[in-house]
């Protein structure tokens, strides 16, 4: 018997249990680990290095650090008093502490979040299929970047998102992870060969400030780091599978480590290989053409790589995205999984809402700096610092804040 959904709809499962399914196939560490570092590795990794360009690599590093011990802490922080309560969801941990506003709020950065990212994606493979495409067969219709990103979403993307269980995505996000590193492991190669044949530059140690431009484009880089670190809003999707919370607290501590290295190595390295020439998205840096025919293939093969990594990515960010909007709008319909009509209609919407904007929107760096100093700081570090401050000085100082949020959101 399916379970029955709370008022708000935050605390019930997307899905009901059928026949002891979930102990037959408990959830495992390594696959929490997977799904984690999918979660985190999406289109961030693309802005990576310009964002060395801009902070130098020494402040780069430190970012990257500092910005993975502070999320490292945000989630035992989430996972704690959402175990000390009877809520299992981002939302509803927030409904807990601060009513359906604390709940509408999360839903709402959620919304904007994943939509952000879905967003990205779909830019990001339209490029690099485009790119590609185009240098194989020239410029035809049927190869025009809004063509060809229609046919992705219709036959690969459509597929992919009508999944419904979380868990069944982790055979999917080991493969995107492995992507991601082979990504890696051939910009590593190309920077090193580059640096061997003196065709580099020195990197830049520190920023340069040449003048109040330069000083107010450190600001544009922080943001597209903590957006590539956010990935709260499955937390609890995939926690709650594992059951403990010291085993998610170690499978986000060990995706962290993992992601961390892979966004440095990738920053250093791609920021090595084209320098100052390096752009918001570092994939457009490898359309350009090259004299060797085997760098020609190895940046063919870079960016086909990403773009099936960004596919695979694309449910997981989907499930939550689907999820928090079907609560938010139909709090008080049956459950999502035994309304298949409804579930259709969103994944629809979603899908066709997130490719007209991808093709209206130019760049992913707009779309980084305004949900990084937006949504992704709220769900990263704003919500679970409100919800610690609660537990240590009452409800006045956040209730207080929680009306600010909510008379400003509607000035």
């Amino acid at each position: 018997m399916a379970p029955a959904r709370s008022p708000t709809g935050a605390e019930a499962p997307l899905l009901p249990h059928r026949g002891g399914e979930a102990e037959e196939k408990p959830a495992s560490v390594s696959g929490a680990v997977f799904n984690v570092s999918t979660s985190i590795i999406g289109a961030g990794i693309m802005s990576i290095p310009a964002t060395l360009k801009v902070l130098g690599v020494v402040p780069a590093f430190l970012m990257i650090v500092l910005i993975a011990v502070v999320v490292d802490i945000s989630v035992e922080f989430m996972l704690r008093f959402t175990y000390s309560g009877e809520s299992r969801t981002y939302a509803g941990l927030m409904r807990e502490s601060f009513g359906r506003w604390g709940s509408v709020a999360v839903q709402i950065c959620v919304m904007i979040t994943n939509l952000g990212c879905l967003i990205m994606y779909l830019i990001i493979i339209g490029e690099e299929h485009l790119g590609v495409l185009q240098e194989w067969f020239g410029v035809h219709w049927w190869n025009l970047r809004a063509v060809s990103l229609l046919f992705i979403v219709v036959f690969v993307m459509l597929p992919l998102v009508l999944f419904r269980r979380v868990e069944s995505l982790w055979l999917s996000s080991a493969v995107s992870v492995l992507l991601a590193i082979v990504f890696v492991g051939i910009c590593s190669v190309m920077a090193i060969s580059a640096l061997i044949q003196g065709q580099t530059k020195t990197p830049r140690i520190l920023p340069e400030l040449d003048g109040g431009v330069s000083f107010f484009n450190l600001f544009t880089a922080i943001p597209v780091i903590v957006t590539a670190f956010t990935f709260h809003f499955n937390v609890h999707a995939i926690g709650v599978e594992l059951g403990k919370p010291s085993a998610m607290i170690s499978a986000v501590r060990i995706a962290l480590v993992l992601c961390a290295a892979i966004y440095f190595a990738i920053g250093i390295f791609g920021y090595l290989l084209f320098g100052d020439s390096t752009v918001d998205d570092i994939l457009v840096n490898f359309d350009q053409s090259s004299g060797s025919r085997i760098s020609s293939f190895l940046n063919d093969i870079v960016r086909l790589s990403y773009a099936l990594h960004l596919m695979l990515v694309f449910p997981l960010l989907n499930f939550s995205l689907r999820t928090n909007i079907d609560e938010f709008l139909f709090s008080k319909k049956p459950l999502l999984a035994v309304d298949t009509k409804r579930f259709l209609v969103l994944t629809l919407v979603l899908l066709v809402l997130a490719y007209v904007l991808a093709i209206a929107i130019p760049s992913i760096w707009y779309l980084f700096q305004f949900m990084g100093s937006t949504s992704a700081v709220c769900l990263a570090f704003i919500f679970s610092r409100l919800r610690r401050i609660k537990g240590h000085m009452g409800d006045h100082l956040v209730k207080q804040f929680v009306r600010s949020l909510k008379g400003n959101a509607f000035d």
